[in-house]
């Protein structure tokens, strides 16, 4: 009796324990991502007011900034697709055959239905309100660089996501742990220089972009743009779990409401942490709520973690078509031209780093690749992406309740 009363209470400081860091690990984001946001806010603010008030010299050093990051941005898409693609492959969980084919299924279906809807909503919706917007980089003929530096990446787009695909299902197959090993120490390289370089850079990016489209008097239209952008982004999130969970909810017989409920505690961690990963204790305690067994919970909300991102799809094609709107010469895709761009989507943010942003940074290969977009559509689909990042990891977060559910239920009919 003395034992196990000190069992249990040894287990609760435990749980305790555990609770405090994960609540610290939280607030932690909470906070870098707080500052993230506004420190690009500041980006904007900052290159409106060099584009109105600072002597082209100063837009010209600015410009130069926008330059040598744009560069180390372009260098780091293929190895972002090379190490965490195949990373990610490689670690997929092995021996669970059957759960891990319906769990990729639903989460993959869920991501490319996703995209599509709000390609179709948002080719419908935007060109109502153009009103002449536009956003041309022709400001270069202006504004020249201090340095003319090119930082040519190692491989092409499509060349770095088929060698993923290559090296991540070898090593998983295979079991080369050596190997392995190489490839998420290459991932957590790319990742640190993301993290320590590359999204603390963005500001200054960004200030770049818009002094450009000032000295150009673009940065009204865009801006007006940017607003009605991402309110058709949450929107359409919004939209998208209603289909979710309201249509599972009829197929299932089950509440949606009550289902909904149980998983709000993860929309809202989501919101604060923009993280899918860091997001997992709560999520797994939501799912479980809803009535998934356990051992498909702790196997799929994790994984979906990873691979099910259809809130990002869903901001990604809102915000490119967005960007497409603006620029005078790009050409809008029709929806068979856009659905290879969709499917791709769905492949290359597998593994996505957990920093904020890392969805968005993972496309950009495909945005250049697919979509044409030149240096200054990347600057302001970076911008348009990472203002309302929190949103789309949430509906991320709050459709792996939906993923689980599904896999649960016909886990049960293949057990019966």
């Amino acid at each position: 009796m003395v034992n196990c009363a000190i069992k249990r209470k040894f287990g609760c400081f435990i749980t305790k324990v555990n609770q405090n860091v994960v609540k610290d690990y939280h607030l932690k984001i909470e906070v870098i991502v707080m500052n993230l946001i506004l420190k690009l806010i500041a980006g904007i603010v900052a290159g409106i007011l060099v584009g109105l008030y600072v002597p082209l010299t100063g837009v010209e050093l600015l410009y130069t900034i926008k330059e040598i990051i744009g560069q180390l941005i372009t260098f780091t898409i293929p190895l972002i697709i090379l190490f965490f693609i195949a990373s990610g492959i490689a670690g997929l969980p092995k021996g669970s055959g059957h759960l891990l084919g319906k769990t990729v299924g639903f989460a993959y279906g869920s991501t490319i239905i996703a995209g599509t809807l709000a390609f179709l909503l948002v080719s419908t919706i935007i060109p109502l309100f153009d009103g002449g917007l536009t956003y041309e980089a022709e400001i270069a003929t202006e504004v020249g660089s201090f340095i003319d530096l090119e930082i040519p990446p190692l491989m092409g787009v499509m060349t770095a996501l088929a060698t993923a695909f290559v090296f991540g299902i070898g090593m998983s197959q295979l079991q080369l742990d050596t190997l392995k090993k190489v490839s998420d120490q290459g991932r957590d390289v790319i990742d640190g220089l993301l993290a320590k370089v590359i999204i603390p850079a963005l500001p200054f990016y960004i200030a770049g972009v818009f002094a450009e489209m000032t000295v150009a008097g673009t940065v009204v239209d865009t801006l007006q743009t940017f607003g009605i952008v991402l309110l058709a982004a949450l929107i359409m999130h919004w939209l998208w779990l209603t289909v979710l969970y309201v249509s599972t909810g009829l197929l299932l017989k089950r509440n949606p409401i009550e289902l909904v409920k149980n998983m709000l505690p993860a929309y809202f961690t989501a919101l604060g942490t923009m993280s899918s990963a860091a997001t997992i204790p709560v999520s797994l305690r939501a799912s479980k709520a809803n009535n998934v067994k356990e051992d498909v919970a702790n196997f799929t909300v994790p994984l979906c973690a990873t691979i099910h991102l259809s809130g990002s799809t869903i901001t990604i094609v809102t915000c490119a078509l967005a960007v497409m709107f603006l620029s005078p010469n790009m050409d809008v895709p029709s929806l068979f031209g856009m659905l290879p761009f969709i499917m791709m989507l769905g492949v290359v943010m597998i593994a996505a780093p957990g920093a904020p942003g890392g969805a968005v940074m993972s496309a950009l290969g495909l945005l250049t690749s697919m979509l044409g977009f030149n240096e200054g559509a990347v600057a302001l689909m970076i911008a348009l992406y990472l203002a309302q990042d929190s949103f789309g990891t949430a509906c991320n977060v709050t459709g792996d309740g939906i993923i689980a559910l599904w896999v649960d239920r016909f886990s049960e009919k293949a057990s019966s």
